[in-house]
């Protein structure tokens, strides 16, 4: 009799750790944490699909035209609205104070968009595919050391097992044929890559700190700026011969337009994004984004389909999930010099704000689970 009951209890012990799991993995937040960053995806897809079909249909390689439409936009919208902030932080004190970060911010978001399209011409799809990944280790280095961020075992298993996703999505590409070649120079165009990916985890470091310690517009208004100063000047340099042979049409400016309004949106967006999550967490989200393409590209470049690049999403998808799962912590240091975080530090806010729901009132020391105290400021 005992060991029928004993029996009995098995499945309900399995089907109890299948409802805590449910329970950790499904909630509504990191269910919005998903979709939010698919629609990031989808962003970057409208901007890659617009430019492939400028180059292969009509033979407009011209990056840093593209870049420079989103910058203007950028420009117009949020550098006006910041222009007409009225409160302690004007724009003119803005620029008084920290003009030459942003300068360093512009340069570095204009390069990495310049140095990760301008790889396509030296190396291979399947090297831009693989060595872009090199950015998130690189992000979450750095923002350990600047935003003090300190990772679980479970979030490095989270980045391990997206970068499987995208290993299954590069072999899908070579059962597929979309290899591209071999590049006219592969060891530039994988340097370009390399550069381009850890300008790339500089910027979204410096965004990630922007936005939770000052703000969106602030971010946005001053890349906007100094992003159409910057890459105005290099298109002027680089790229002078390549617009006077653009043969216009109605056609070539819609498409221009609609990689300005998806990398508009891109930026706008991100900052939403990264308020409430991270950057790291981001950049998990939009290695996606190289799937939806391919899904597009079945029906305008006719490219061939694989069951890899499902498994592929699923396998992103699983990891991206685990990481948002659970919180990381931050090392907090009492300091005068520096703004202090204006958000509590974590990856997943919502998670977090779930959390304090049932812990006591704030005290003077924070202690999370299987961490040591970190001593606020406050």
């Amino acid at each position: 009799m005992e060991a029928a009951g004993a029996g009995a209890a098995a499945p309900g012990g399995a089907a109890g750790l299948l409802l805590r799991l449910r329970d950790k993995l499904l909630t509504w937040q990191i269910l919005k944490t998903v979709a939010l960053g698919q629609m990031l995806s989808l962003f970057i897809c409208g901007t890659a699909v617009t430019s492939q079909y400028l180059a292969e249909q009509y033979e407009v390689n011209t990056p840093m035209l593209q870049s420079f439409t989103n910058y203007c936009l950028l420009l117009l919208v949020y550098t006006t609205m910041l222009a007409l902030r009225t409160d302690n932080e004007s724009f003119l004190q803005i620029l008084k104070r920290r003009w030459w970060k942003y300068i360093l911010l512009g340069l570095a978001d204009v390069e990495a968009n310049y140095m990760i399209v301008k790889a396509y011409q030296y190396t291979t799809l399947t090297s831009v595919q693989l060595l872009d990944c090199f950015g998130i280790p690189v992000l979450m280095a750095l923002s350990w050391f600047i935003l003090r961020a300190r990772y679980r075992l479970i979030h490095f298993i989270a980045v391990a097992v997206c970068l499987l996703g995208v290993g299954t999505m590069v072999g899908a590409d070579i059962l597929a044929g979309r290899q591209e070649g071999e590049g006219s120079n592969v060891v530039i165009g994988d340097v370009l890559v390399l550069l381009g990916a850890s300008l790339y985890a500089i910027s979204n470091v410096s965004e990630e700190y922007i936005v939770k310690n000052l703000s969106r517009v602030e971010f946005l208004g001053m890349v906007g700026l100094f992003g159409t100063i910057i890459s105005a000047l290099q298109l002027a340099i680089v790229e002078y011969r390549d617009i006077a042979r653009i043969q216009w049409n109605w056609k070539i400016a819609l498409l221009f337009m609609a990689f300005a309004l998806c990398m508009f949106g891109l930026y706008s967006f991100m900052p939403v994004v990264i308020k409430v999550t991270s950057a790291t967490s981001v950049n998990l989200g939009i290695l996606t984004a190289d799937l939806y393409s391919l899904f597009f590209g079945l029906f305008l470049f006719c490219y061939k389909f694989s069951g890899l690049y499902i498994l592929s999403f699923i396998v992103i998808m699983v990891g991206f999930v685990l990481y948002c799962s659970t919180s990381t912590w931050t090392a907090e240091t009492v300091s005068t010099s520096l703004p202090q975080p204006a958000s509590t530090g974590l990856d997943n806010l919502g998670l977090k704000l779930e959390e304090d729901d049932q812990e006591p009132p704030a005290a003077s020391v924070q202690v999370t689970q299987e961490e040591n105290g970190v001593v606020n400021s406050s």
